[in-house]
């Protein structure tokens, strides 16, 4: 082994490289347990209606330890992904001595079952508001979906004056409306050849003629047929 000079070089660069990431190690250690850069301003930014300053501070406070180098920009995010309204967090290091941490808030669109919210995105997110919202019901997952066909059946239905107060995508995935008139709409399942808004548009179009002259009230629509639809009224039940 001593009489080969490749050997012999070989093993000294390895032993080199060992001593200088050992020291490289070392090095780290010390900036990190470092008095010297302190961590002084941590700033927060974004358009915040339900997420307050005392909220980030309770949600930060065991996770920004350590100085400018040491602190642990994942536990922070994570920290404040924990908190019911926020959607997204940024968490970056500003030198010298400052965090700045960007929020984006959910924006609540309805309520989904008897707990949780789903925002103008179709996120569902666990959350509490005293806002007066629509409801939405559907499959586990169909969040997005029922936000996006909200908005349309909305769209069609506002000329009857009524707002939506339900949706419901049922798990034969059926679409159901109820608006805040109480009138209940049927519309069935999609089909290839005819989109449950073409239904809902065919009602909506016939409503001024025939509906809106039935002096009675009236709370249930099938729409589910090709050349009309179906109703029921109250006062004629019994």
């Amino acid at each position: 082994m001593w009489d080969n000079p490749r050997l012999l070089n070989g093993v000294a660069g390895f032993l080199t490289g060992i001593a200088a990431l050992a020291l490289a190690l070392i090095a780290l250690q010390l900036l990190l347990g470092s008095p010297l850069f302190p961590l002084r301003e941590i700033t927060v930014s974004g358009a915040l209606e339900r997420v307050s300053r005392a909220d980030v501070e309770a949600a930060t406070r065991e996770r920004v330890r350590g100085n400018f180098f040491a602190v642990r920009l994942a536990e922070v995010r994570a920290g404040l992904e924990t908190l019911p309204w926020v959607r997204s967090v940024d968490v970056r290091r500003v030198w010298p001595d400052r965090l700045d941490i960007g929020l984006e808030e959910h924006v609540a669109l309805a309520r989904w079952g008897d707990r949780d919210l789903v925002s103008i995105h179709g996120e569902r997110f666990a959350a509490q508001t005293d806002r007066k919202l629509p409801r939405f019901a559907g499959p586990e997952g169909s969040e997005r979906e029922v936000t996006r066909r909200y908005r349309r059946f909305a769209g069609i239905v506002a000329p009857l004056g009524a707002g939506i107060e339900r949706v419901v995508l049922t798990p034969r995935l059926a679409w159901q409306l109820r608006l805040e008139n109480g009138l209940f709409l049927v519309l069935g399942r999609d089909s290839p050849a005819e989109p449950v808004e073409a239904r809902l548009e065919r009602f909506v179009a016939a409503y001024p003629a025939t509906l809106a002259k039935i002096a009675r009230r009236h709370e249930y629509v099938d729409l589910r047929y090709p050349n009309g639809f179906a109703l029921r009224i109250r006062d004629l039940e019994g």
